[in-house]
């Protein structure tokens, strides 16, 4: 792929401007990018609608540079490395403009794009965390590429984003922005909040075992690998679940996770790490930045059933995001010093990040077992990357699909074996669909039995 045709200079003015220290959702993700070293972009590539013009895009990539603060934010860094932030109230920045060649793809060439944007390290400080160009064919706009640096949003904040420029909004954005979190959070009531959450993590920390897994019997170079996950069977089996255990589909999935995880010998009870969208508090609701944060949660999963550990997840989330809000550089602190109390390394690295929809989607009619069986079929996995990265770690993030649901899992194969990692995909499908095969059926006996119909009649479809 050859450089872009044209570069535009898009102008931009918004509102503050300032300096301060990172706020405890930009160290969240920063900590992820150092550790793994990957600015972990988001974005990606869609088609434009017939009749888009060059001048439409600029206006809206200034639009988007002008309402949302965390888009006009970069880094600075001091002598020893400490990350501060920096707001600018205006500047300027590239939107680039590529041209397929005559009888070539449009599409290929914007997923060239978009793929060189991912790949290439953001200048934290001195670049605008958002690049974006427009992909031509015979002269007319049909792709739109917009990568983005993680600092300026997680998946919550993204869907904000994509819906205040779909309705172009005005007025004053919601909540406090980055830097007026940073400095409510170096405030007394931010101080009482943070010794409030590190007081729950060490309550934890003091009584739970120090180690996740046995040491893998199956250790890889490079040391981590990414595996993906492909379901067509969860969307469907997940809703009878929750409905039928008054449970959300999100609190569902993290007692899968959390029985699989078992599964694959990890210790009791499971303490795992779910990322908590912290917009249900008043003063961040509605903001576009970078807010969520990996609480802790402690679940005993009993006797194993799919219920029980559903019930477990429950309790366990409520507490998990009453405390993900907190300084990440304190809780490290706080952690190496129990540590070293207890004379032992302490493994709180196993994180559950649900960046899918599932939970917000409306209902929809119950599967069959037909349609059960038929998406458990068409369920791949296949490993993606291969990479070696600091410490240990075991990831699994689930995302939508076209094809249904995606869970990602990023595991350090000398605590986590490739073996096991995809048993722990895997298991996580076969619980849901096994269980959601149990109540389909236990309803067509019931409706049997009321002698309204043959068996399996009155399942609700």
């Amino acid at each position: 792929m050859t450089g872009p045709a044209e570069r535009i200079e898009v102008p931009f003015a918004g509102d503050g401007s300032g300096t301060g220290e990172l706020s405890w959702g930009m160290w969240e993700i920063w900590h992820a990018m150092v550790a793994q070293r990957n600015s972990l972009p988001i974005g990606g590539t869609s088609a434009l609608p017939a009749g888009s013009t060059v001048e439409a895009v600029a206006a809206e990539l200034r639009y988007l540079m002008g309402r949302f603060p965390s888009m006009r934010t970069r880094l600075r860094f001091g002598p020893d490395g400490h990350p501060t932030q920096e707001l600018f109230a205006s500047g300027r920045i590239p939107l680039e403009l590529y041209d397929a060649p005559a009888g070539e793809d449009p599409a290929g060439l914007a997923a060239q794009v978009e793929a060189a944007y991912r790949e290439r390290p953001f200048d934290h400080a001195g670049e605008w965390p958002v690049r974006m160009a427009v992909v031509r064919a015979g002269g007319r706009p049909t792709h739109l590429v917009s990568v983005m640096n993680h600092l300026v949003a997680d998946a919550a904040g993204g869907a904000i984003m994509l819906r205040e420029v779909r309705e172009r909004a005005g007025g004053p954005v919601s909540g406090l922005q980055q830097l007026e979190q940073a400095a409510w959070q170096g405030s007394a009531a931010g101080l009482q909040q943070n010794a409030r959450a590190l007081r729950h993590w060490e309550r934890i920390l003091r009584s739970v075992p120090a180690r996740r897994f046995a040491p893998s019997a199956d250790p890889r170079e490079p040391r981590h690998w990414t595996g993906e996950f492909r379901s067509p069977a969860l969307p469907l089996a997940l809703p009878v679940l929750a409905a039928r255990t008054d449970g959300d589909p999100r609190a569902v999935l993290l007692a899968l996770y959390a029985l699989a995880l078992r599964r694959i010998g990890a210790a009791e009870p499971v303490v795992l790490r779910p990322v908590v969208n912290n917009r249900f508090r008043s003063t961040i609701g509605g903001t576009v930045c970078m807010a969520a944060q990996a609480g802790i949660a402690v679940l005993d999963v009993g006797d194993g059933s799919v219920p029980a550990a559903i019930a477990a997840a429950r309790g366990a989330t409520l507490a998990a995001y009453k405390h993900a809000f907190f300084h990440p550089e304190r809780l490290n602190e706080l952690i190496a010093r129990i540590a070293a109390e207890r004379g032992e390394d302490l493994d709180v690295q196993c994180f559950f990040n649900d960046r899918s929809t599932l939970a917000a989607t409306a209902p929809r009619p119950e599967p069959t077992a037909e349609a059960l069986h038929a998406a458990r079929a068409r369920s791949t996995f296949r490993w993606v990357r291969r990479t070696d990265l600091a410490g240990r770690i075991l990831q699994a993030q689930f995302e939508d699909a076209p094809e249904g649901l995606l869970m990602e899992v990023l595991t350090d194969t000398r605590h986590v074996s490739p073996a096991d990692a995809e048993t722990l995909a895997r298991t996580v499908e076969e619980l849901a669909v096994e269980t959601a095969l149990g109540f389909l059926a236990a309803d067509a006996d019931a409706f049997a039995g009321t002698g309204t119909g043959a068996a399996g009649a009155g399942v609700p479809r």
